[in-house]
């Protein structure tokens, strides 16, 4: 399946649609989600064309690949996170509840988060 550049996470890359922005390097772009969660919650998505974590994975760039997880931390930190404790969330997939066909990292924090999963 091929890429789709009119996902709402490509056109905000391409500054189509706004978007809160907290972090941004050659390789990442981080920003506030509208529908937020927690108090703290961020998207951090990578600039290039993937799909999924899998695809990253297999694929990116080592320059990317490490700009990814080096953002993830930074933005942690910027936002004050990390002595409390966040979560970082990637849906995959149909079953792992992805929405948006771009991969993304959820970063939330400022509170207890509970459960990650509801059990059956």
């Amino acid at each position: 399946m091929a890429y789709d550049d009119s996902n709402i996470f490509a056109r905000i890359l391409r500054g189509e649609i706004p978007c809160d922005k907290v972090f941004e390097d050659d390789h990442v772009l981080a920003f506030r989600d509208i529908n937020p969660q927690a108090p703290v919650h961020v998207l951090v998505i990578p600039k290039g064309p993937y799909r999924s974590w899998t695809e990253f994975s297999a694929t990116a760039s080592d320059g990317e690949i490490a700009a990814l997880v080096r953002a993830v931390g930074k933005v942690a930190a910027d936002l004050g996170v990390v002595e409390q404790g966040y979560r970082v969330l990637s849906n995959i997939g149909a079953d792992g509840g992805q929405e948006v066909p771009h991969l993304h990292l959820h970063l939330f924090g400022g509170r207890r988060l509970g459960r990650m999963i509801a059990a059956d």
